[in-house]
């Protein structure tokens, strides 16, 4: 036997049904609120703050 498909999620920005075209928003415009929100920072995934003064390419035992 198969198990049921789960409900559908509703818009993660506003809560309106999801529209196949934009899934997982349900429009252009919610699509381009969480872009914005990724951008300007506004979404964080947690970790480990980056130690200052590292940069790229530094690695362990490189001096100067």
């Amino acid at each position: 036997m198969t198990e049921p498909a789960p409900p559908p999620r509703p818009c993660p920005i506003c809560g309106k049904p999801v529209q196949p075209a934009y899934r997982p928003f349900c429009s252009k415009r919610c699509a381009d609120v969480d872009l914005q929100r990724w951008l300007s920072g506004a979404y964080v995934i947690p970790g480990e703050a980056a130690e200052e003064g590292g940069g790229e390419g530094a690695r362990p035992g490189d001096e100067g």
